[in-house]
């Protein structure tokens, strides 16, 4: 355990050592803030008054940054994690974890290592992110509970988890800095899309959403989803909303997930997100036995 610890607080004092790695991991989210403000707003902005015409000015603003809010913790939260993750890769390619791997510190231990550093570093920024993302909900329109914040800082934990495992995984399969930065920069595009952050899963084809209806990150997504805007639709309710006009705009904005013709309940989506955690890790880890079993024969 002591062991673990030191290797552990050497990564973590690595990361933000480098000034330029966590400058741009700390600075990426807060202009995912703004890009999405400017572009994705319109666009959620536009879907609300077309389900709702005539919406409150303030309810409508509230809806908007909740929709946004929980696109960008979905995506930061795995991003930033490939972020994190490059000390692994770099210490492959300086040398480093050849050094650790001849002293008699257990060589599995390592990966859980690279594993606790790399939530860690994670955890920071994507709580910094829900800092800022929080102050930009009270500026335009907030409806969001005690509770609400308690579970969106649970769901950045378990989606930050999510993507520190992913990221080990990929990260395992990695020699170079090039490498890794060219798989970060194709995460950063392709997966907001793939989780429907970007654009809700609601609005692509049959085939496409039941393929994406297989992957974590859809009920990532949709958690974080119905914490950020569980108030809006409350407040929405409480102004006499037809209800199935609610439903409907759950549903347009994947709140409300289905797997095979069936809503796919909160308490399952939390299943999902742990029990796919736990594979990768337990993947990893394995990967890595097998590796240091076939240097040392």
């Amino acid at each position: 355990m002591k062991s673990l610890l030191i290797i552990t607080g050497r990564n973590i004092k690595l990361f933000f050592k480098d000034k330029g790695m966590f400058f741009t991991s700390l600075i990426t989210p807060l202009i995912l803030l703004i890009l999405y403000a400017t572009f994705l707003g319109k666009i959620f902005r536009d879907t609300y008054s077309s389900v709702m015409p005539g919406l409150d000015e303030k309810l409508l603003n509230g809806a908007v940054g909740g929709q946004l809010l929980g696109a960008l913790l979905s995506v930061s939260c795995v991003t930033v994690a490939f972020c994190s993750n490059f000390l692994s890769v770099s210490d492959k390619v300086t040398g480093a974890k050849n050094d650790i791997d001849v002293t008699p510190f257990p060589k599995t231990a390592l990966a859980v290592s690279y594993y606790i550093s790399t939530l860690f570093s994670t955890l920071i920024i994507c709580y910094f992110t829900v800092l800022a993302s929080l102050i930009y909900i009270s500026l335009v329109g907030w409806y969001l509970s005690f509770s609400d914040v308690l579970f969106i800082l649970l769901d950045v934990f378990l989606i930050s988890m999510f993507g520190t495992a992913l990221s080990s995984l990929v990260g395992f399969f990695l020699s170079s800095q090039g490498q890794i930065s060219a798989v970060g920069s194709i995460v950063s595009a392709g997966y907001g899309f793939i989780c429907g952050a970007y654009m809700p899963i609601s609005q692509f084809g049959e085939g496409l959403r039941e393929a994406l209806s297989f992957f974590p990150g859809t009920y990532a997504t949709s958690l974080i989803k119905n914490h950020t805007l569980r108030g809006v639709f409350e407040e929405m309710e409480a102004i006499g909303i037809p209800e199935p006009a609610i439903k409907s705009l759950r549903q347009t904005m994947d709140c409300d997930i289905f797997f095979d013709g069936k809503e796919v309940s909160l308490t399952t989506m939390y299943l999902i997100l742990i029990m796919t955690v736990v594979v990768l890790m337990a993947i990893f880890v394995g990967m890595q036995a097998i590796s240091i079993k076939k240097k040392s024969v």
